[in-house]
């Protein structure tokens, strides 16, 4: 079916209104609420309306370029606009970089190649999932800004601006406005809005925002950003979060305390280690899971808790589909092994055609990593529970899987089960999940358009 213009929703067209009146823009729209529709729509206008632009870079994360090629197959309004996809081997890339068009689209990651082997002269850059230009000391970020003074409009797009907290804002709101509001250095914005907070000696290892500043932030921020949730203006499924809680053995428990304790763990004639805070982190997450590395790459099993917990759920399923999100490969593998032995169908979706045989309902179980979730997939005919076997530390990932389902189109009630194993990791990723979602809530209510 083809859409017109008119068929926006008005908050569609406020944004689009926002992004032509400002020359920087920060949309902070929830997944399902048409980021992409939107600023296509305001390219078009700024192109053949208003002859304000000629020439627009996406930048995008990989899976998602398509998507914006897609986008304009829908819509009558943007029949003029022509779209060149530059992603894949670097003779596409260059192929499609010469083709003519309005718009170019590269994934973030060919971003750096793009402005040192080609001529930069795009008035326009789209930064498609802002967060992923967090970091001011990345290559991505620093080659973005090396062009920034030649671009004349910057619009920067995500459902998930400050998922680690405030800190995140500062590169991010840097590349829309050149440092005009929260500073040009790290360092300013640091000892204007922070304070240390984790030390040792004279060593910081991680800030607080001061009293009062994540308003001062908000404030600063707000006349080039708007923000909406998609519960606001979407007709929005349900959606049900629950725990599905498993215990350790108390040889099991012994053997998780052992590795905790003493960053060593002995399993038969294999030695686990553990090096840093972070390494022992990441194997008390594997070892909550089920299995551990051990120094050698090698997967040892410790126990099938959450396995078992997962088949009562399939089996609660009565063959509706389930989306099972795994993190580490042995979780995939163990996964895997019980379901065929079960004799259970299951695929893991990690192409177009395996994403279209679960959205047409032909996959049982699927298994997904959250890192390929992410942005711009959607999976929401295929099925409407999500099972979480392996949490993850991070919200906009976890955010963004959680919206491959819950999202406008989903005509089921979502169910969003955690598998937890108790008093392990698992309940401080999940406590450390819902801290920054009510740092990140916060951010988007005090910028939320007041239409």
């Amino acid at each position: 079916m083809i859409l017109s213009k008119a068929d926006l929703h008005n908050y569609q067209k406020y944004s689009v209104d926002f992004i032509i009146n400002h020359p920087a823009a920060a949309l902070l729209l929830d997944c399902g609420c048409g980021k992409t529709i939107i600023t296509l729509t305001a390219i078009n206008d700024l192109m053949y309306d208003r002859f304000e632009i000629h020439k627009v870079l996406v930048v995008c994360p990989l899976r998602v370029g398509q998507v914006w090629k897609n986008e304009v197959d829908k819509w009558e309004h943007l029949k003029s606009l022509k779209l060149s996809v530059a992603i894949g081997t670097e003779k596409e890339r260059r192929a499609a970089l010469q083709q003519k068009a309005d718009i170019y689209i590269i994934n973030r990651e060919n971003l750096p190649w793009l402005i040192e082997n080609s001529k930069f002269d795009y008035d326009m850059v789209v930064v498609d999932e802002l967060s992923s230009f967090k970091n001011h000391q990345a290559k991505r970020f620093k080659a973005l800004m090396k062009v920034r003074p030649m671009v004349k409009r910057i619009v920067g797009l995500t459902g998930t601006p400050s998922s680690n907290g405030l800190m995140d804002l500062f590169a991010e709101f840097k590349l829309l406005d050149k440092g005009q509001r929260l500073g040009r250095f790290i360092g300013q914005y640091r000892s204007t809005y922070f304070q240390p907070d984790k030390m040792n000696g004279m060593i910081v290892y991680s800030y607080k925002p001061l009293p009062g500043a994540e308003e001062r932030i908000y404030e600063k921020i707000s006349d080039i950003t708007i923000s909406m949730k998609a519960t606001d203006h979407l007709q929005m499924p349900e959606l049900i979060m629950s725990r599905c809680e498993v215990e350790l053995s108390p040889k099991e428990r012994q053997k998780y305390e052992q590795l905790k304790k003493d960053l060593v763990l002995p399993v038969g004639e294999e030695k686990i280690t553990a090096a840093n805070a972070a390494a022992l982190s990441g194997k008390l997450c594997q070892l909550a899971n089920g299995a551990i590395y051990d120094d050698d790459k090698k997967a040892i099993q410790i126990h099938d808790r959450k396995i078992d917990a997962l088949e009562d759920i399939i089996e609660s399923m009565n063959g509706r589909p389930l989306l099972v999100t795994y993190w580490f490969k042995h979780d995939y593998d163990r996964i895997a092994e019980r379901l065929s032995e079960l004799k259970i169908q299951y695929a893991k979706l990690d192409t177009d055609d395996s994403i279209e045989k679960w959205n047409r309902g032909e996959i049982p179980v699927a298994l997904i990593h959250p890192a390929s979730a992410g942005h711009g997939l959607n999976l929401q005919s295929g099925g409407s529970t999500l099972v979480w076997f392996g949490i993850t530390w991070s919200l906009e990932l976890y955010q963004q899987t959680v919206a491959r389902l819950w999202r406008q189109g989903q005509k089921q009630t979502v169910v969003i089960q955690h598998i937890i194993t108790k008093n392990t990791i698992d309940e401080n990723i999940m406590a450390a999940l819902e801290k920054k979602e009510h740092t990140q809530s916060a951010l988007i209510e005090a910028v939320k358009a007041n239409m």
